[in-house]
């Protein structure tokens, strides 16, 4: 009897351990990717986020292709409207995204994302990408600029980052860091099934039905977006506090 427990009972720590860890320490493809739980609020799903039109020819179809993919979520619907704003200071308007290009300079970032957020609703976004780095020969190609604008426009819809790590394996997904950019153009089922998680309760009001421009700066320099909240790579969280509950935050991807 006692050879018996003596071989059970480091089996039943093992086990005990093995259910521990799964819970406490739940793998990566587990994790969510929520930003903060940060969303627009809506009375009812799906819901429909416009997207403000501010971009050149170029970047036509590469808007289109973004707006398509995350509208093939089953929580909401994009759609491209007449831009509200001057691309080269992209003012936010409410209760919508605008995406603008232009020619930003040698700043150091190839694209970044805003989102003015109320408590825990976004209010209003604004999606950049840089010309100057994008008309180079590193980043002038359909996959760079795909894997950029879905990213970008995902941080306004309440996303983050499903990996953070530039040299491993891509997860196919327009969320995960990469240096390789071909098989991350597009977002994968992971995002769109974070996008349910994110909005499955509804809200008593909404913040997506204001088209109001804002009339605050387009916060374009850094000294400008508050606290660096995270760095990992070529990639940045700066969160500026306004008080109230009031809050801005900004995605930075960073050229190589």
């Amino acid at each position: 009897m006692h050879k018996i427990c003596s071989k059970l009972i480091p089996a039943l720590f093992l086990f005990v351990a093995a259910i521990f860890l799964s819970v406490f320490y739940p793998s990566e493809a587990l994790a969510s990717h929520s930003w903060g739980g940060y969303h627009w609020a809506r009375t009812s799903n799906p819901f429909n986020l416009k997207l403000g039109d501010n971009v050149s020819g170029v970047w036509d179809s590469i808007l289109g292709t973004t707006s398509f993919d995350w509208t093939a979520s089953s929580i909401l619907d994009t759609s491209i409207v007449a831009g509200g704003t001057k691309a080269r200071n992209c003012r936010p308007t409410s209760g919508r995204v605008e995406v603008c290009n232009s020619k930003y300079g040698n700043n150091g970032w190839l694209g970044l994302a805003q989102i003015w957020a109320s408590g825990l609703h976004i209010v209003q976004g604004v999606t950049k990408v840089n010309d100057t780095y994008f008309n180079t020969s590193t980043y002038n190609t359909t996959a760079w600029r795909n894997l950029v604008m879905c990213q970008e426009v995902g941080h306004t819809l309440g996303l983050t980052h499903q990996d953070e790590n530039f040299n491993n394996s891509n997860l196919g997904s327009c969320m995960d860091y990469t240096s390789n950019p071909e098989t991350n153009q597009h977002p994968n089922q992971h995002d769109y099934d974070e996008l349910e998680l994110i909005y499955s309760h509804l809200d008593a009001i909404t913040t997506i039905s204001q088209t109001l421009q804002s009339g605050q700066g387009n916060f374009e320099n850094p000294s400008e977006w508050g606290r660096l909240v995270k760095k990992q790579g070529r990639v940045a969280v700066f969160e500026r506090d306004f008080g109230l509950g009031n809050k801005l935050f900004t995605f930075v991807i960073y050229a190589d």
